[in-house]
Parts: structure tokens; C-alpha cells; sequence
């Protein structure tokens, strides 16, 4: 039996609800052999994961999910086998930090003005690491009964045309590329299916993503959908890149901390560590490159 590999995971040092030993003991006991611990622009966990997965055998990728802006389209370009250490990576993710900041207290003005008060406190005191996310907002939306579930946070405050909405100023993809390939890693289109971006577009950004020399795509993303995996197996195939894997692991309840879990939500896949379909046969693993 080939190692079973996860390479797109979360810690509560970004919007993950574990800490980094927790997050390596839970992938160990679902038979993990490879993980990568890719929080948002944030490595703080790394070495904690690190020290967790050698106690228990276990392989860890350092790696990181960098927040780009492509044609006013928000797209995150997971980083596998960075250095945690690379100065120009560290100082590109400071500034996406910086920004988050900026965010947060914009989204919170917004919310005021529809009497939600108390939301960057609020978000702030659930966020456990460096990061402070929308995630962290709905969930206090739902903990403060302004929503039922994460979905409809999201949904009603968080999303494009709502209330909480602030459009997103990230990294150039470019800009994401260079980074992790300066830091030694291989660049990864994060969940490409989820973008919602149509045919010629998504053939766009993977032909962006190839002429800055980006590596490889996420085909098996927590998706239960075959077909859906098999078209991004071709594509792959089409573009020269290499296929990965990665659950998109958040915690127990997915990305929701409060209310109902997003795997029983529409539109919001989400897979247990380590459970993942194999790839198709025709894609070459990223972790060939390795």
C-alpha cells in the first residue's frame, strides 16, 4: 500500500481549531504517512508540527497558503517544502497580515452600521495565532445568534454585495510564486474547483500560473465528485503541472467551530484528514518532485 499523503491543512495558528501537535496526533491516528501543514500566511506552527510528527514517525511538509488577487479574483497558492526561515518569503507574508489587519477593522466598521457591534473583539478573541480572519468573524456572528451557521455568516454578512464585505488586496500571483519558489517549495493552485471561475477562465489562470512557473494543482481537494477530479486530472495533464492532494483540514467540524459543520452544508466540501480518493492514474504526484 502506497504512504497516504495530505498535503493542505490547517492550525489554529490561521483559521484551523487545533493546535500543530494536536493537528500531526489526529492525521497520525488516520494514517497519515505525509503531511503538510499549510496555514494562511502564517508558518508560526511549523516547528511545533515538526517536533510533533518526528516523535510520531510521521512525514511533515512545512508549507503555507498564500491569498492572492488574480483579475479581482481572490485564489490561494498553497506552498509545499518551504524553508520557514526564507526572509523574503516572511516579509511578503507580513505584509498579507498587515492587510488582514486592515480588513478586520473595515469589516467591523461595516457591521456597525448594521448595529453589530463588538465584531472585531469579538472575532479577535476566538483567533488563537496571527491570523484574524473572516472565518473568525462568522464565527462570532454565530455564537452572537446573527446567524444559524457558518454558511449563513458568510451568506448573509461576508460575502461579495453584504454588509461585512471588504474586498481582498493580496499578493500578485507572481508575486506568490516567487516567494515559495525562493523559499525552496513548489507553488500549488489550492482547490481550483472552487473558485466558480468558468471554463476559459480557469484555462487562463492555469496558463498564468504555468508562465511564472507554477508547479502543480490541487486535483483531490475533498471533493467527493469523480468527474469533477477527473477533469482536473486532464488538465493537469494538458498544462504540464503536477497533481496534489490535500483535505483542506480545519478541525473536527470542518471550518466551523459554532453551529452545524460545513460537510453537511452545500457548497462547502470538507474531508477528514487523510480522506481522500487516490489520484487518477494518469497524474504525476507532486511529491515525485521531491
Amino acid at each position: 500500500m502506497s504512504p497516504r499523503y495530505d498535503l493542505h491543512s490547517h492550525s489554529l495558528h490561521s483559521d484551523g481549531t487545533l493546535t500543530p501537535t494536536e493537528l500531526v496526533a489526529r492525521a497520525h491516528a488516520q494514517g497519515v504517512a505525509v503531511l503538510a501543514l499549510t496555514d494562511h500566511d502564517v508558518t508560526d506552527g511549523i516547528a511545533e508540527a515538526a517536533a510533533a510528527a518526528s516523535s510520531l514517525g510521521l512525514e511533515l511538509i512545512p508549507g503555507v497558503e498564500i491569498s492572492v488577487t488574480w483579475q479581482q479574483q481572490t485564489i490561494h497558492i498553497v506552498g509545499l517544502g518551504i524553508d520557514p526561515g526564507d526572509q523574503t518569503l516572511q516579509a511578503g507574508l507580513a505584509g498579507l497580515r498587515e492587510f488582514r489587519n486592515k480588513r478586520a477593522r473595515e469589516i467591523d466598521r461595516r457591521l456597525q452600521k448594521k448595529r453589530i457591534t463588538g465584531a472585531y473583539a469579538g472575532a479577535a478573541g476566538l483567533a488563537q495565532g496571527a491570523i484574524l480572519s473572516r472565518t473568525h468573524f462568522a464565527r462570532f456572528l454565530v455564537s452572537q445568534g446573527y446567524a444559524g451557521n457558518m454558511q449563513q455568516a458568510f451568506k448573509r454578512f461576508l460575502t461579495r454585495g453584504k454588509p461585512g464585505y471588504v474586498p481582498g488586496c493580496w499578493a500578485t500571483l507572481e508575486q506568490a510564486v516567487g516567494w515559495i519558489h525562493g523559499a525552496g517549495g513548489l507553488s500549488v493552485i489550492a482547490h481550483p474547483a472552487r473558485y466558480r471561475l468558468s471554463a476559459g477562465k480557469l484555462r487562463k489562470l492555469l496558463g498564468a500560473f504555468k508562465d511564472c512557473g507554477g508547479a502543480a494543482i490541487e486535483v483531490i481537494s475533498g471533493s467527493r465528485h469523480v468527474e469533477e477530479n477527473n477533469h482536473l486530472a486532464r488538465l493537469a495533464s494538458e498544462f504540464g503541472l503536477l497533481a496534489s492532494v490535500g483535505s483542506d483540514f480545519h478541525g473536527p467540524n470542518g471550518h466551523d467551530a459554532v453551529g452545524t459543520s460545513p460537510a453537511k452544508q452545500k457548497g462547502k466540501p470538507w474531508a477528514e484528514l487523510g480522506g481522500l480518493p487516490p489520484l487518477p492514474a494518469a497524474c504525476t504526484p507532486v511529491w515525485q518532485a521531491w
